[in-house]
């Protein structure tokens, strides 16, 4: 192997590395939030010509535990999920990574320009579909 291929490696594997530490950081531990708020689940934003379309990856979260909110400056996805590791009496616990406990996702977006039209939890997933809001002087 060359030494700029090592280098090259060594480059990504670090970039990959502090990317995963960020990602895990941003996931489970939101620093300077409140105690009860202990984890933020990911989220994936598609935009279509008329309209955003929110995931949020919710396993184990019913739909009716789950609070959706918006303000002028975004979206507020809150809810609890429980822990649900079945530990009985007796039972030793080897490793926990599934977060859980209550939770808060606050996704910025332009709300004045979008209408909340639908909102599906499915296979842990909850999609959020935004409408973009016709602008004056626009025809249908």
């Amino acid at each position: 192997m060359r030494s700029g291929d090592l280098r090259t490696w060594m480059w990504s594997e670090a970039l990959s590395m502090l990317d995963q530490a960020e990602r895990l950081h941003r996931q489970f531990f939101r620093m300077g939030s409140s105690p009860a708020q202990t984890w933020e689940p990911p989220v994936d934003i598609v935009e279509t010509a008329d309209a955003l379309r929110v995931q949020v990856a919710l396993p184990g979260v019913r739909t009716d535990a789950i609070t959706v909110g918006g303000d002028a400056s975004g979206l507020t996805v809150s809810a609890l999920r429980p822990f649900a590791g079945g530990a009985g009496r007796g039972a030793q616990l080897h490793r926990i990574e599934i977060p859980y406990g209550r939770f808060e996702r606050r996704i910025p977006l332009p709300m004045d320009a979008l209408v909340l039209a639908g909102k599906a939890l499915a296979d842990g997933c909850l999609t959020l579909t935004l409408v973009k809001r016709q602008q004056s002087g626009e025809s249908p």
